[in-house]
């Protein structure tokens, strides 16, 4: 339900990997020290902070930089060049690891929220603007999905497999019921949409149906379909499904 996602907003397993990295007590250890060090730290200094020896803090070292929670690079503490190799060192990289099993993208709907706000136009209220701008970014995912794929003409077998992509990414868990129909067993957004149903699933509607639209997709829409604990839109090509006539305020 947005545009390309912040560090934090990345697939569920990659956070998954970087915390399990820091499961080791050594390296959850170094991890905390560099942190605060608020400057970039050497390998002796940080296998002094946990009393290890300098080979194993490189190879726990070696482990944060692989998942992405630190950045190294060689440099002489303090600026004063000395003869010989430089040390390397290392720092904390901007990554934000957030982990919610089911996932949760609150940071993703509070974006557009605000995005609605800074774009508010005359004759639009405040409900208005939260549609046109989930519409206009679902729109502009998109396109920028069609154009890094290049997928060519999408039916609806075809769309709804690209589109299985995405979804999966932002945490609806897809599941195909049908060649031709896509429900999204989990709510990105809940327990917000729980709070606020008509804003929240006219949101996610929007934003679905600006995807399709700029993916390109034929013969698919975006249908308010809601389900006990599940997301409120279900994808289809509406033959036969028999669409639920229920608002998302009756769930």
């Amino acid at each position: 339900m947005a545009s390309d996602p912040p560090a934090q907003a990345g697939p569920p397993d990659s956070a998954i990997d970087s915390v399990s990295v820091l499961s080791e007590d050594s390296r959850r250890r170094m991890f905390a020290f560099i942190r605060r060090a608020r400057r970039a730290v050497t390998r002796d200094e940080a296998a002094a902070s946990v009393g290890i020896s300098r080979k194993l803090a490189a190879f726990h070292l070696d482990k944060l930089v692989d998942a992405g929670l630190l950045r190294a690079r060689y440099e002489t503490p303090g600026g004063t060049r000395k003869v010989g190799r430089q040390p390397k060192v290392y720092e904390p990289t901007d990554a934000q690891i957030t982990v919610n099993i089911p996932d949760r993208r609150h940071e993703l709907l509070a974006e557009l929220l605000l995005d609605a706000v800074l774009t508010e136009r005359a004759g639009e209220d405040a409900t208005q603007a939260a549609m046109r701008a989930a519409e206009e970014r679902g729109r502009q995912v998109g396109e920028a999905a069609r154009h890094e794929t290049r997928p060519g003409r999408l039916g609806p077998e075809r769309g709804l497999t690209a589109c299985e992509r995405l979804l999966d990414r932002y945490g609806y868990e897809p599941v195909r019921e049908t060649p031709t129909r896509l429900r999204l067993h989990n709510c990105p957004f809940h327990p917000l949409a729980a709070k606020a149903p008509d804003l929240v699933c006219g949101m996610n509607h929007a934003f679905l149906g600006g995807y399709l639209d700029g993916l390109d997709v034929s013969g698919v829409r975006a249908v308010l379909a809601p389900e006990p604990g599940e997301c409120c839109v279900r994808l289809g090509t509406g033959e036969g499904e028999g669409a639920s006539d229920e608002t998302p305020g009756d769930r």
